[in-house]
């Protein structure tokens, strides 16, 4: 289960959408997330109460057009994935929101199945052994 969260300067809802559209789509595509996997949240900084700093580190030009993308996700995927994953999110980010791939910043970052809760209080990926779960029958 990845947790993705996405910020982008003066970006309408639609772009915002787009974006995160682009990024679960890719994340299915080349890690293989089930479809309804999609915990994302998508933040837009109109440039004045919130904004993004960006310069042009490794040579690549940016504007305000810049998205950060961060992908927190369960460790283990191969660096082959992972390239595979930036690629896509920077092509799909282009063709649903018109994004440059150079303005794609993407981070991820990974954990282990203890450091999740997906609701209930309840650590789901890394249960307490002889602990029923809730909704669990003994």
């Amino acid at each position: 289960m990845p947790l993705v969260r996405i910020d982008a300067l003066r970006a309408t809802r639609g772009r915002l959408e787009a974006l995160g559209r682009a990024v679960h789509d890719a994340l299915v595509e080349t890690i293989g997330f089930p479809p309804d996997d999609r915990f994302q949240i998508l933040a837009g900084h109109d440039g004045i109460s919130g904004t993004l700093h960006y310069d042009d580190y490794f040579g690549v030009h940016r504007d305000d057009d810049i998205v950060y993308v961060s992908i927190t996700m369960r460790s283990g995927r191969p660096p082959e994935r992972k390239r595979a994953l930036y690629r896509r999110i920077a092509e799909l980010a282009q063709e649903y929101a018109g994004t440059e791939p150079r303005n794609v910043f993407i981070v991820l970052t990974e954990n282990e199945s203890i450091d999740w809760s997906l609701g209930e209080g309840v650590a789901q990926y890394a249960p307490s052994p002889g602990v029923s779960q809730p909704g669990e029958t003994t």
